[in-house]
């Protein structure tokens, strides 16, 4: 038995996709894709968002083709 064992009491945050129901990810669903980004406008890890590895990938694709089209913000500076 490992000497520092510790129990997770966090809980995950639930899979948002799956919650409304979306198959594809569309950049042009910026009310989606918003609550994938920070405030600063950072893309939010898989850890956070609770989202398979495909899904993540498709998010981050989409956010970056919605960004190109000035529908989302580039993530500003931390100072």
């Amino acid at each position: 038995m490992p000497k520092y064992t510790k129990e997770r009491s966090g809980r995950r945050r639930r899979n948002l996709l799956a919650a409304e129901n979306v198959s594809v990810v569309d950049w042009k669903d910026v009310d989606l894709l918003r609550k994938f980004i920070s405030d600063r406008g950072k893309i939010r890890a898989r850890r956070v968002t609770g989202l398979s590895p495909t899904e993540q990938k498709q998010v981050a694709q989409a956010i970056k083709n919605a960004r190109e089209m000035a529908l989302l913000p580039y993530p500003s500076s931390a100072r």
